[in-house]
């Protein structure tokens, strides 16, 4: 089994300028940096090295998206509007989305990354892939950017394996702490793709991933939303796998699997109150490895997305990559006593409720 990685140093370069965590400097607020900075990426990729497990992984090359990829997501005015702003001095996609000179090139290498990731594994250069890209991309929307992201990478990286690659059925598992907005959107009226997001109810979009909201038109079933409440540990988690993220990927039968990554969902996050650890991301990965080598030959794509604690992030992403690669490197999380301690780690009935809701979304498919 061997593991593809995709990084490229340009990534650490999308300026989000000077901000006070999520809001900008001025009046009573005291500048300080961007909760969307390069790193907790970099630091990912530092551990990689430093663990000895980045030898062990298969280089995936990034290139530019292209703008007819760019295009089966994306308005052109907007790709025109991005252009033009970051050919100056850069500006504002969106709500909460700031960015710099010539970040538009680097946001456009993103989202190459991910369609890079996807045909190496298609091509079966590599048995899965982690794509280690920035700037995130599942809030971005057609016609504007959103919570930190300017392209929706996911998206068009599984719509280029729709239309270029001939796939037929793609399935997106988003456990990214706040809900996949962008990649709702981009599939909501379209059966080709079964969206699932789990995320903190009610965190970011504002009013945004509800249980109700399960697709329209053809697509209406195959969007399912786990809005899971604030304080889950890694007990709801996987019993949100094993009895709905699971069930509708069998039901589903997808030729891909593509998720976006995010880890805020980790205990201490800054924008996230979740209690995920490294182990109970690593139990997460082995879950869909299993559901994907059953259904899919393995096919797994995984796109990064956010994950806020400096320190702590590295060590999610490094069980994971260790996981998908079935390399251990050895190296042991110093967090994870401290995380696994936390009150409230096992399933809680308040939690169950809630994924008793979305396990009857399962009847849509």
């Amino acid at each position: 089994m061997t593991t593809g990685f995709v990084w490229h140093e340009i990534y650490m370069w999308h300026d989000t300028g000077t901000h006070a965590g999520i809001m900008p400097p001025g009046g009573p607020v005291q500048p300080y940096e961007h909760a969307e900075n390069p790193e907790t990426k970099r630091r990912i990729r530092n551990l990689l090295e430093v663990s000895g497990l980045l030898d062990k992984l298969v280089p995936v090359v990034a290139l530019e998206a292209t703008e007819e990829q760019l295009l089966r997501v994306h308005t052109r005015e907007y790709l025109d509007r991005l252009s033009a702003m970051s050919a100056e001095t850069g500006g504002d996609a969106g709500a909460f989305t700031p960015f710099g000179k010539d970040s538009y090139r680097i946001a456009r290498l993103s989202a190459g990354g991910v369609i890079a990731a996807v045909d190496a594994v298609l091509d079966a250069t590599v048995s899965n892939a982690y794509a280690l890209v920035r700037p995130p991309g599942h809030h971005a929307l057609a016609d504007m950017g959103m919570g930190f992201c300017l392209l929706c990478n996911g998206a068009i990286a599984g719509l280029h394996a729709l239309e270029a690659r001939g796939l037929e059925r793609i399935a997106f598992v988003d456990w990214d702490v706040h809900h996949g907005n962008g990649t709702q959107a981009a599939f909501w009226k379209d059966p080709r793709a079964l969206t699932i997001s789990v995320h903190q109810d009610n965190c970011f979009p504002p009013d945004s991933g509800a249980f109700e909201d399960n697709g329209a038109g053809p697509g209406e079933g195959f969007n399912i939303n786990i809005p899971l409440p604030s304080g889950s540990g890694t007990g709801a988690y996987e019993a949100a796998f094993d009895r709905v993220v699971i069930p509708a990927l069998i039901r589903y039968r997808p030729e891909l699997i593509i998720v976006p990554s995010g880890f805020d969902a980790g205990a201490h996050d800054p924008l996230g109150r979740m209690q995920m650890h490294s182990e109970g991301y690593r139990s997460l990965t082995r879950r869909l490895m299993l559901a994907a080598e059953e259904l899919c030959s393995g096919h797994i794509v995984m796109c990064h997305e956010g994950g806020y604690n400096v320190p702590t992030v590295p060590f999610f992403a490094l069980a994971v990559i260790e996981e998908l690669s079935g390399e251990r490197s050895g190296v042991e999380d110093p967090f994870l006593a401290l995380m696994a301690g936390l009150g409230g780690q096992e399933l809680q009935p308040h939690q169950d409720e809630a994924i008793r809701r979305a396990e009857s979304m399962l009847a849509n498919l």
